[in-house]
């Protein structure tokens, strides 16, 4: 080799043409193991086998590979109880979901019983408390005979941008409770949130009319699609408030719908392409990910969640 050609091949060295091994090895990483990020799930998933045995069911996950989880209830247990069972599967609690309204008679909401609710996050060392539902419309009445699915298609349809103003009001105000106990209020949506209203959206009307340094978003990927959204433009349109994320998959069949639709499959067996959308949730300031899948379920809950695990613990 002669003189010239090592001044070349040092020159595309130092290009990063060449790479160490070092740096190829951390590219071969997956997205979670590069930035070091625990893979965590939303509980909902497996809502079923939680409430026959949750103690099996949380260690099971563990022994899946997953480390930290979302709450959607308290599983008749006191938050104490439900924190002394995630301890036992090596788990840790970084969210909770807790609805807006009094909707469930005995369960905390962030318009009932606050105190409620921050104790209950503090027992569980959880410091995302998040709205997993919009709040009903003003003066909305139920459909006679319907079922929850009915009544919260009925209402979501109903929304106005007004009704999102005020929910934008509601949440600041909330929000500022939380914050001085040290916890972060956030919005979870769904597709309802992305229906077309005069030039603008109920989600886009929530992202400008609350205050960004309390209030924060949980980007449901599966629903935004469901919606027409791209994640993507999302993402980057609003960065640093979309902080946690629902990682949910769905199939190309799903056609574009506002009322809760959609063709549910396990991550990484559907039609969003999550190589692209990850590094640019965690660019825009996501952090916390949460693998939740919708029924109905082809296979086990349990299973979908490993399969999930396992495309995403390699992506």
């Amino acid at each position: 080799m002669n003189r010239r050609m090592m001044l070349q091949m040092g020159v595309l060295a130092m290009a990063g043409t060449i790479e160490s091994p070092a740096f190829a090895a951390t590219e071969r990483k997956s997205f979670f193991a590069r930035h070091g990020l625990p893979l965590g799930f939303q509980l909902y998933t497996v809502h079923d086998d939680a409430m026959k045995n949750l103690d099996a069911t949380l260690q099971r996950l563990a022994a899946i590979g997953y480390r930290q989880v979302e709450l959607d209830g308290l599983y008749g247990r006191s938050a104490t109880q439900m924190r002394a069972s995630l301890d036992r599967a090596r788990l840790c609690c970084v969210s909770m979901h807790v609805l807006g309204q009094p909707l469930i008679p005995g369960v905390a909401s962030l318009s009932g019983d606050l105190g409620q609710v921050i104790a209950n996050a503090k027992a569980l060392d959880a410091k995302n408390v998040v709205m997993p539902l919009f709040l009903m419309p003003k003066d909305f009445s139920p459909p006679a005979g319907g079922d929850v699915i009915a009544t919260i298609r009925a209402a979501g349809a109903a929304l106005t941008l007004d009704d999102y103003r005020r929910m934008a009001e509601f949440m600041n105000d909330r929000a500022g409770l939380l914050a001085r106990e040290g916890l972060r209020l956030g919005y979870h949506n769904h597709n309802f949130e992305l229906a077309p209203m005069g030039g603008t959206t109920g989600l886009d009307t929530l992202l400008q009319n609350t205050d960004p340094s309390i209030v924060s978003f949980e980007l449901d990927v599966g629903w935004a699609v469901a919606g027409g959204r791209d994640p993507i433009e999302l993402l980057n349109a609003h960065a640093g408030r979309f902080t946690q994320m629902h990682v949910k998959d769905i199939k190309a069949s799903t056609r574009t719908n506002y009322a809760l639709m959609q063709d549910p499959t396990e991550v990484g067996s559907g039609s969003i392409a999550w190589k692209d959308i990850l590094p640019v949730a965690y660019s825009a300031g996501t952090r916390n990910f949460f693998v939740e899948q919708e029924p109905p379920f082809e296979l086990q809950p349990m299973i979908s969640l490993e399969k999930s695990y396992e495309f995403l613990s390699k992506v």
